[in-house]
Order: C-alpha cells, then structure tokens, then sequence
C-alpha cells in the first residue's frame, strides 16, 4: 500500500488563525481522482466503483486505541454506525492538514441531511505539541462535530503503524516540522476500512465514495 508522505516545511505563527482563514476562504482543490473496482459487500449486490483506492479487505487499519480531546479514551468501535474519515497530521501544519480538513468540512456541507452520518477523525502525529486544548480549538476552527485523538508518542506510533501511515520528525531552524502521510481513509458502518483517498483529490470526489458507503445496505 502506498504511503504517500508529504512534507510540511514551515510553521505558521497563528495555526488557529490560518485554518479559519483557508475554510472561509475557501480552498481550490485539485482534480485527480484514481478509480479502483471494489469487492460486493453481500450477496448480489453491486460492486461499487470508487473514486479513491478500493482497500476493501485490507488486513491492516482495524483499530486504534487513543484519547479524545475531552480525556475520554476512543476506539474505532465508538463510531460503529457511522461512516468514518480518519486522517493523520499536526496542527502546526502549514497547508496539507489545514486543506485536508477544509475538504472535510465541505464534504459535510454537500452531504446535507446526510451529514450527522459522517465522522471526522484526526489523529495527531505531534502528541508533544498539540495539547488537547489545541487540537479541540483546531477542530472547531472548522466543523464542531470534527473529533480530534492523541496519545503517547508510543500510543501514536502503534496507530500510525497499524494503519501503515509514515510520520517523522523534521528539525527546521530552533524548532521542527512533520512528513507525514496525506491518505484520507474511509471506513463502512460496520467499522471496516473501505478506501483511502489521495491528497489531490477532490470535495466531488470525496463526498462520491462517503455516499456510496452511506448507501451500504447492512451484511
């Protein structure tokens, strides 16, 4: 499976300040969409045709164990229900996450009453920066119902690892930056990891395959 890391070099003076600005701003996204068969998900049904990279079945990405910003200890199992987004990054982020996130949040908005279906999550790769505090300011910075999760650096490390997300370190002058992998992962109602979505894609894009989950009929 690809990891498709990135490089964030830069840190903004006012992360808060810059991810407001981008989602009222609004983000040109760029077009490119990778499209993939996908396995039945029951009997007779009719495989869906995804816009992102079909992983269905994939043996990796099952469960994570970490921390919500209010100190209430989360599973991938506490969403079951619903349809999942998860993304690994950083608030100090200068770019990637800020539009990984503004993408989110206008997916919700093409979603409509569908919205309350789909779950945001981000994890922090930068558990030694990104307080609680921050990561819940963060996250209202653009949806409020976007939920952001952290841990121990070894609590962090294991979920990047199961989920085979590359994260490192990047010293940059008196402080550092993260590479990180930009995949956006989708998950069904039933907890299962279904497809990984690249960086380039689009809000259209997006919003195609959380539609084609939400529209699962249970196994």
């Amino acid at each position: 499976m690809p990891r498709f890391p990135v490089s964030c070099a830069g840190v903004p003076a006012d992360p808060l300040r810059r991810a407001a600005t981008l989602w009222l701003g609004g983000l040109a996204l760029g077009v490119s969409g990778l499209l993939a068969g996908c396995d039945q998900t029951s009997p007779g049904a009719r495989a869906p045709v995804f816009k992102g990279i079909d992983i269905t079945g994939a043996t990796y990405g099952r469960q994570f164990a970490l921390t919500d910003f209010n100190g209430q200890p989360r599973t991938l199992a506490d969403y079951r229900g619903q349809v999942v987004m998860l993304y690994f990054g950083f608030v100090q982020c200068p770019d990637v996450c800020p539009t990984a996130l503004s993408r989110a949040a206008a997916v919700k908005q093409q979603l409509g009453a569908d919205a309350a279906q789909l779950q945001v999550i981000f994890i922090t790769v930068d558990p030694e920066r990104d307080t609680p505090e921050l990561l819940r300011e963060y996250m209202a910075a653009f949806d409020p119902s976007f939920m952001a999760l952290t841990g121990s650096p070894e609590q962090i490390r294991a979920a990047a690892d199961e989920f085979r997300v590359y994260f490192k370190k990047v010293p940059t002058g008196s402080t550092y930056t993260m590479d990180h992998t930009a995949l956006s992962y989708l998950f069904d109602r039933e907890g299962r990891l279904r497809v990984a979505l690249r960086h380039e894609q689009t809000v259209d894009d997006y919003t195609a395959d959380i539609r084609q989950l939400l529209a699962e009929k249970p196994v």
